[in-house]
């Protein structure tokens, strides 16, 4: 089984297709499965695929074309085809799609780990980390992981990079859990001192211990033909100087490694308006201090008054709690979802700022700090992602008969809102962060172990989902493998999910149903609690619920009424409360 995780990854990211009729290319077959046969008899369903082969050389089935067969993440095969093979073996019942394979942009990460659930199935938890804005029906990280989910595995996926931009979420599947990113309360400080003695705290993952913190000339090189320095090109000034660079779209390493080859003795990086107060620390090449948007604009102040303007960096190690965090990363992509505004996404923030990581020496420059290792130092929501598999696993563990949903909601319904000194958690510009840029809030593992109820959702409430999306039966087909007929069913509207938070329109009235399940074994009573301005009139029906044996089910209905004159989105929560537990899911007017 181990083989087969990384073939899926080969044929998605290093394939191109073509266009030519005639021009063989890798393909990804999908098929329904065949009736009355036993799925589950690799040598029966090789000989099923073996059949939609083209006939060459005589041969009934080439098998030769053949690259892989699935056996768990869907009924299908990758094979070498022409778009006319393919266009033949359309017409052959049994067929459902075939794509050529594309390649992703990944997220950060360098390995697609989100493929161990495309031919594995023993794993409790998996990640996602692939960029992919398209829907659900089209994407095979839907298809895979709605396979995972239907078989009890965990999936998150990050939320994207493409923040501080509204509606820029990735990986939006209800369910997948997508996770924001942001910081944590521990620096790698570089202590920006200029001769002025204002000093400024910077980040860097290169603290080298033969730097001398003396004063050095200051220097802010621009190019002919730009308005601002970006320290990219032929820079001839700036030898034994500290070299003022805005941080351009975050590739500070890579403007280092242009300031080290032109004699530069350090950089100051300077964060502009949408990284805000995010510093990253990188392992640069030569001495860094990547400084936030406030200090940097200070700091550009103080060399443009001064006609002998000098600086000097002191790094002073790791630092651990004397910063407030969490924060919402500037690249955290935000919500809300274009494909299902109707759902919360992103649903989780976990910590993606500066996590240590493993890293594949053989990509960009070398930086001095990574000489002999395999890790580095580095931020993107795929950073947070792996958080919350490793959080999932240990909740599996706890609660093993919990669905991959059942975990989620206790993600989701336990998330905090605060920061480590108790106040709103805030975004890369110090404003108070909305639910479209956290989710629920950070990640509580201990309070998730422990959430008393949980909002539960079955895999064919997924898929009357799909159909209430207005999705055609052959595109339900596509993503769950079945053969789903939607006229014979209820179909659910994206705020009527089982979803552990509710959106809605403004100037819009609409009522909602959601169904809560007790997951402890002592009888208990909750009251609701409504946290909403008086603009949004807002019923809950009953108010109050009781449980009296575990895994007993409770559904209460939500009425919310905004007007129309509303000006901007309104965030709010509702909570169930008892003597114990408090459940809490985001309400979103917007």
């Amino acid at each position: 089984m181990e083989t087969h995780l990384l073939l899926f990854a080969f044929l998605i990211f290093f394939s191109l297709p073509s266009q030519s009729a005639k021009v063989v290319n890798n393909y990804i077959v999908q098929l329904r499965p065949p009736e009355n046969v036993d799925i589950s008899n690799h040598k029966v369903m090789e000989g099923y695929y073996n059949s939609f082969l083209p006939n060459t050389s005589g041969n009934a089935g080439d098998k030769s074309r053949m690259i892989h067969t699935y056996q768990y993440a869907m009924c299908g095969f990758a094979a070498r085809l022409t778009k006319d093979e393919v266009d033949e073996m359309a017409k052959k019942a049994g067929f459902l799609n075939a794509r050529p394979s594309r390649v992703l942009n990944m997220l950060t990460t360098h390995t697609p780990s989100f493929l161990a659930i495309a031919d594995g199935v023993d794993v409790m938890s998996i990640s996602l980390g692939v960029d992919h804005q398209l829907p659900l029906y089209k994407d095979y990280i839907a298809i895979a992981s709605f396979t995972a989910a239907r078989k009890g595995i965990f999936v998150s996926g990050a939320a994207g990079n493409s923040g501080p931009l509204q509606a820029t979420v990735v990986n939006v599947a209800p369910w997948v859990l997508t996770v924001a990113a942001g910081t944590m309360d521990r620096s790698l400080k570089a202590l920006v001192k200029l001769r002025d003695n204002r000093e400024f705290e910077g980040q860097s993952a290169f603290q080298p211990s033969e730097f001398s913190s003396i004063f050095l000339p200051l220097t802010y090189p621009i190019l002919p033909g730009y308005k601002d320095n970006i320290c990219l090109g032929n820079l001839t000034t700036i030898k034994g100087k500290v070299v003022l660079c805005h941080n351009n779209n975050a590739a500070g390493i890579d403007i280092g490694y242009n300031v080290h080859k032109h004699g530069g003795a350090a950089m100051i990086l300077m964060n502009g308006e949408n990284e805000g107060y995010t510093t990253l620390a990188e392992a640069h090449v030569l001495p860094v201090s990547n400084v936030n948007y406030a200090d940097a604009t200070k700091i550009l102040s103080y060399f443009n008054s001064s006609t002998n303007a000098t600086a000097a960096i002191m790094f002073q190690g790791t630092i651990v709690g004397k910063s407030e965090a969490p924060a919402v990363a500037f690249f955290s992509s935000r919500g809300p979802s274009v494909e299902i505004p109707g759902v919360l996404k992103p649903d989780i923030l976990a910590p993606g700022v500066n996590i240590v990581a493993a890293w594949p020496f053989t990509v960009g420059p070398k930086p001095m700090a990574l000489t002999n290792t395999g890790f580095n130092i580095i931020a993107g929501t795929s950073m947070a992602t792996p958080h919350l598999s490793g959080i999932a696993a240990l909740l599996k563990v706890l609660h093993p008969r919990w669905s991959p949903a059942a975990i989620k909601s206790a993600i989701m319904t336990t998330a905090t809102t605060e920061d480590n000194y108790g106040k709103p958690i805030l975004d890369e510009n110090h404003h108070t962060a909305n639910y479209f840029m956290m989710g629920a809030g950070q990640v509580n593992p201990s309070k998730a172990a422990d959430p008393g109820l949980v909002f539960d959702i079955d895999t064919k409430d997924y898929i009357a989902f799909l159909c209430g999306m207005g999705y055609s039966d052959k595109q339900v087909g596509f993503i769950t493998g079945d053969d789903t007929q939607c006229e014979k069913m209820e179909k659910i509207l994206q705020s009527g999910l089982n979803y552990p938070s509710i959106i809605t329109s403004r100037g819009q009235h609409v009522v909602v149903k959601r169904t809560v399940t007790n997951v402890v074994e002592e009888t208990s009573t909750y009251k609701v609690e409504v946290d909403l301005p008086k603009e949004v009139a807002f019923k809950v029906v009953p108010n109050v619920l009781e449980f009296n044996k575990q895994d007993e089910k409770k559904s209460f209905v939500v009425s919310i009424n905004s007007g129309a004159q509303l000006n901007e989105s309104i965030f709010g929560n509702l909570k169930w409360v008892s003597k114990k537990y408090t459940v809490r899911m985001p309400i979103i007017v917007h």
